[in-house]
């Protein structure tokens, strides 16, 4: 990894500011980072000799006057967000404006060749600063004490596996998908404009991505949101195991409970999720009633987490609970046992793990070149 060259304070915020915004001229690079127009001219100045902003061309006012525009310059660098997904490995590779640069997507045992896809297709003359792994797992510091990994056994093997893919040097920083997906929710998707809620994913496994007042709470171990560990079933005559509530309400219980109650009349049985509620769509009897026990499912699931958090809205994505059709039941069974609260539907679907670790990746990736800032101006 290139290291970042250091910084005056003021050309660390100038930066700062012209990733956030992609392209700028001097004076709304002054007007959005509370400088001077002589500090800020000095501080272009400084990352231009630094090949961290460059010309990008004029802009013309009404009065006729133009002014130079900038962006990001070459030495800037790229990120990588890698989503390790239950069936899918996704990776993208940006630019530290945001600007999409590289992706590749490919069977999860494939991640490894995955990731040298994305990482070969970014531009040659781009110093890699950082890079953000989503995974579905709480994540805990390794026990030399450098660096991070999966908490558990359930993203080990393919994170051990992806990471021998990862060039050296690179931080490497380790997200629950699922708060990468309540991010991509927050900043792109249906919680647009809401600073507190809840992004409730049912697919496989279950979880809840935490908003509130704009950032991702993630608790005390990194586990806040780790809906399979709640204590289930509650019964005078079963003892409650650990992810027992994620077995019964993940994606493979939910095609056993419609293989129970599928009859030969019904015709052939759906082998997978997607089938299940595109039958129910076409309105097919057995069909809509396994989603409707699903909807109520997922809506007792919700009550539970507005009775904890009461955050005014919850976001259903993941590969079942994103399908518009268990809006209704949902949204009544919450209303029948919990405080009044807004639910919708995900609206960044299956790229929303990956997308949220983008921006995650840039927002690092900024601050490895402005943590450089070292002399007082």
């Amino acid at each position: 990894m290139l290291k970042a060259p250091r910084l005056t304070e003021s050309a660390s915020a100038v930066f700062a500011v012209l990733a956030g915004a992609g392209t700028a001229t001097r004076p709304q690079l002054a007007s959005l980072a509370g400088l001077s127009k002589p500090t800020v001219s000095s501080a272009v100045a400084e990352l231009e000799s630094a090949r961290l902003a460059a010309h990008s061309g004029t802009s013309s006012s009404g009065t006729g006057r133009t002014a130079a525009v900038y962006r990001l310059g070459p030495a800037a660098g790229a990120v990588l967000a890698v989503d390790l997904g239950p069936a899918f490995t996704r990776v993208r590779g940006c630019g530290l404006d945001g600007t999409l640069l590289a992706e590749a997507t490919g069977a999860r045992e494939a991640a490894a060749g995955v990731v040298r896809e994305a990482l070969d297709a970014l531009p040659a003359d781009a110093p890699l600063r950082t890079i953000v792994v989503a995974v579905g797992d709480v994540t805990a510091p390794q026990k030399e004490g450098a660096g991070m990994r999966p908490a558990t056994a359930k993203a080990g093997p393919v994170f051990d596996a992806m990471a021998v893919a990862l060039p050296p040097g690179v931080p490497v920083h380790l997200e629950n998908n699922v708060n990468c997906a309540a991010l991509a929710e927050l900043h792109e998707g249906a919680a647009r404009g809401r600073h507190t809620f809840g992004y409730l994913r049912i697919g496989v496994g279950i979880g809840l991505g935490i908003v509130v007042g704009g950032r991702v709470l993630r608790g005390a171990n990194g586990a806040a949101g780790e809906l399979a560990r709640l204590p289930y079933p509650w019964d005078d005559d079963r003892e409650p195991r650990q992810e027992a509530l994620e077995e019964y309400i993940g994606a493979r219980s939910l095609l056993r409970r419609a293989a129970g109650a599928w009859q030969d009349t019904d015709g052939p049985c759906p082998r997978t999720a997607d089938q299940l509620f595109a039958l129910a769509g076409q309105g097919h009897i057995a069909a809509r009633a396994v989603v409707a026990r699903h909807a109520a499912d997922v809506g007792r699931l919700a009550a539970a987490v507005t009775a904890v958090l009461d955050p005014g809205l919850i976001v259903l994505g993941g590969s079942t609970g994103a399908d518009p059709q268990l809006l209704p039941g949902v949204r009544a069974e919450l209303g029948r046992l919990s405080w009044p609260t807004e639910v919708v539907s995900s609206t960044v679907g299956d790229l929303g793990t990956v997308v949220g670790a983008a921006r995650l990746a840039v927002s690092r990736g900024v601050q490895t070149v402005t943590e450089a800032a070292g002399e007082k101006d």
